[in-house]
């Protein structure tokens, strides 16, 4: 026959630690009925109203509507990287300096126009107005921010305020 007290242990020290794991384990069922029922309550509002085949219904549509999502997504992707491309293309640094090209009393009237894109590439135009000629307008090609013919120092001036414009 099985003793308690063959161990070191009385009865009654045996029978507490019954009854505290007991209590634990109501404790335990308590907690876990409270989480069923709320589990259960938020279950029965989802499906309030809707049974099986409009659930069925209602999520087929979410995915048809996050494929439609996603094509649109893809169409202007395509599009963006049509306009950078397109972009890289256009002047987008400006520089310009006025200024008076042969001294006279007409005033500032001549100018120089640097127009270049974001590699800088593009163009300086000067524009040297005079009271008694006319005007007179050149062109200089820039390649990489550089010009491989000589410049006047407002088409210097112009040349980099362009390249430092972002």
């Amino acid at each position: 026959m099985f003793q308690f007290s063959d161990y070191g242990l009385s009865t009654d020290v045996v029978l507490l630690g019954a009854i505290g794991c007991i209590f634990i384990l109501l404790i335990l069922c308590i907690v876990l009925i409270g989480k069923n029922s709320s589990l259960k309550k938020r279950y029965m509002s989802l499906m309030e109203g809707a049974d099986g085949r409009s659930l069925e219904e209602s999520f087929h549509k979410k995915f048809e509507n996050m494929d439609f999502i996603n094509e649109k997504i893809r169409e202007i992707d395509t599009r963006l990287n049509g306009i950078e491309t397109n972009l890289l293309k256009t002047y987008q640094k400006i520089g310009i300096v006025k200024y008076d090209a042969f001294k006279q009393v007409g005033g500032t009237l001549s100018f120089v126009l640097t127009l270049l894109t974001k590699e800088n590439d593009g163009f300086i135009m000067n524009s040297m107005h005079s009271n008694k000629e006319g005007c007179y307008i050149y062109i200089k090609e820039v390649k990489a921010g550089e010009v491989f013919v000589s410049l006047s120092e407002e088409e210097s001036q112009s040349l980099e305020q362009a390249i430092g414009n972002m």
